[in-house]
């Protein structure tokens, strides 16, 4: 499974360095092209010479040599790798991670990287207990990064706890597994993932639209990719990035715009997954010019927008399976029901406003699912990419 694949190994400041060349030597075993960058911190606990040895690459820490002033691209390396791994991962730099410092070439590598991302967080109990550490691994679990969970056992200081890194031999391990998944449930099936708001336009200036962040459709597309799934992404105007660069992306900003991308991709879609808040309504007839203001009522005429999601219930062809979603704040089951069954779905996902941490703009969720079957999962407050492995799993039950 890691034959070819380029894998980036972050090595920050941390004691727990040692145990990084029996990972390289793991991983090169299997065929894996490894490239090690280094923070200067770094060189205190292993030397590069070492890794470079392993790894059969030079080693990185500067973004040019000093002796002739080469330029190392980080923009190049950010691209070039099929996976990031962090370990060992600090508490100083894993804060760099999740405000976006850059300030040695490894932070801007990282910047760049356009690929999945593991961390493997490694300090003392203390440290890793603090609530800035835990809020800025939360963080880093938003953006779609992997945890891998630290283990309890003695660290440095002589304390007993949560902090030690995992070993090379479990790293390995998950590793290997994250490429096996690629040819998971969804291998050879292509997945139409519909993510973030719809703006509809009142004037050149203004417009009509809600508070959705897109982050939980992006989750969904970027775990049906893992799972072995060809996806396709129409997104609504949002700030979201993809780590998948096989994700094919289709950026849209109406409903109308919505629709056309929809049709024409889940024509030969095996699962549909409308995750999209779209708008129901949009102005009749937008200004050409900007409306100014006059200090009278204004009234704007509103008529339906296209109903993507029954459309796609319309239009769905056997075997297909389609997902849909449901933001109440009312009568949530009842309604979220009558959406499955007047548009004809396989499954849906209802979020209540209600539940705290949930909804728009969080980086958690809380989620009800109901098959046609009449199978239900509730699902507890989770990180929205832990939630998605969840809706992942669950669909592949249908296919």
């Amino acid at each position: 499974m890691l034959k070819g694949k380029k894998i980036v190994i972050g090595i920050t400041g941390s004691i727990a360095a040692f145990k990084i060349p029996a990972l390289i030597r793991l991983l090169k075993k299997e065929g894996a092209d490894v490239r090690i960058i280094l923070t200067p911190a770094a060189k205190d606990f292993v030397t590069p010479l070492t890794l470079s040895t392993l790894s059969g690459n030079p080693v990185l820490s500067e973004s040019f040599s000093p002796s002739d002033g080469s330029w190392n691209s980080h923009v190049d390396l950010g691209r070039w790798a099929d996976l990031y791994v962090f370990a060992p991962l600090s508490a100083n730099t894993l804060a760099k991670m999740a405000t976006g410092i850059a300030d040695n070439f490894l932070m801007a590598c990282y910047l760049s990287a356009k690929c999945p991302v593991f961390f493997a967080p490694a300090m003392d109990l203390d440290m890793f207990q603090h609530p800035a550490t835990q809020k800025n691994i939360e963080t880093l679990k938003s953006f779609g990064h992997r945890l891998i969970e630290p283990a309890v056992g003695e660290l440095a200081s002589g304390l007993t706890g949560p902090g030690r890194m995992e070993e090379p031999e479990h790293i390995f391990n998950i590793i290997s597994d994250f490429f096996k998944q690629k040819s998971g449930p969804f291998t050879g099936r292509k997945i139409l993932v519909t993510a973030g708001p719809t703006y509809e336009v009142i004037d050149p200036v203004r417009f009509i639209g809600n508070h959705s962040s897109g982050l939980m459709g992006f989750a969904l597309a970027e775990e049906f990719a893992i799972q072995g799934g060809d996806v396709t992404l129409v997104a609504g105007p949002v700030d979201l990035e993809l780590n998948n660069r096989d994700i094919a992306r289709i950026d849209v900003t109406s409903a109308s715009e919505m629709h056309a991308a929809c049709l024409k991709a889940s024509a030969k879609a095996n699962v549909i997954v409308m995750a999209a808040a779209v708008a129901d309504y949009t102005p009749k007839a937008p200004s050409a010019s900007k409306l100014k203001k006059s200090g009278k009522e204004v009234s704007i005429e509103l008529v339906p927008t296209i109903d993507i999601l029954a459309e796609m219930g319309r239009m769905k062809k056997k075997g297909q399976v389609i997902v849909g979603f449901a933001l109440e704040t009312d009568e949530e089951e009842a309604n979220a029901k009558k959406k499955l069954e007047d548009k004809n779905l396989d499954m849906i996902v209802l979020n209540s406003l209600k539940d705290p941490g949930a909804g728009f703009k969080t980086v958690t969720n809380k989620v009800t699912v109901f098959l046609k079957t009449g199978k239900t999962f509730r699902i507890p407050l989770k990180t929205k990419q832990d939630i998605s492995r969840d809706i992942v799993e669950i669909t592949s039950t249908l296919i």
